[in-house]
């Protein structure tokens, strides 16, 4: 996980994904490519990141029309599944945190531990490295 924010559940992900980007503070220079859903799609969304981060191109990853049943999407699977490695831990599954820096301080922790049982950890981290040099290329 590079970055994250914990915010109120009224925030939309489209002004939830600009907040985030207008926080990054330079921080990762490299990236040159955003991949999103469609909910991020539109000009709102491209207008606001043309401000906030002038270089980064944004990809909407979308279903195809061919497509019957559950067919994983390029790109946006490798998020879905992070997405649900931290909903295995149970205090995630629930929101117990009274305040939103605990729950950002307990996101950032999770993200940072190893699965439980050491041969899925090695397939896993190896999967996680391999999409982030597909994403980043050598630059982590």
């Amino acid at each position: 996980m590079l970055h994250a924010i914990v915010h109120a559940a009224d925030v939309q992900d489209r002004d939830g994904g600009i907040l985030l980007l207008a926080t990054l503070f330079g921080q990762f220079p490299f990236l040159q490519k955003l991949f999103a859903d469609s909910a991020y799609q539109g000009p709102i969304f491209t207008n606001a990141l043309a401000e906030v981060l002038p270089c980064l191109k944004t990809e909407i990853v979308k279903r195809s029309d061919h497509a019957k049943g559950f067919v994983p999407l390029p790109k946006r699977w490798i998020v879905e599944r992070t997405i649900a490695w931290l909903n295995r831990c149970r205090r995630l599954a629930k929101d117990w945190e009274n305040l939103n820096r605990n729950a950002l301080a307990f996101l950032t922790r999770l993200s940072q531990l190893e699965p439980r049982n050491s041969d899925f950890g090695v397939v896993e981290r190896r999967k996680r490295e391999s999409d982030q040099r597909q994403i980043f290329g050598n630059r982590l």
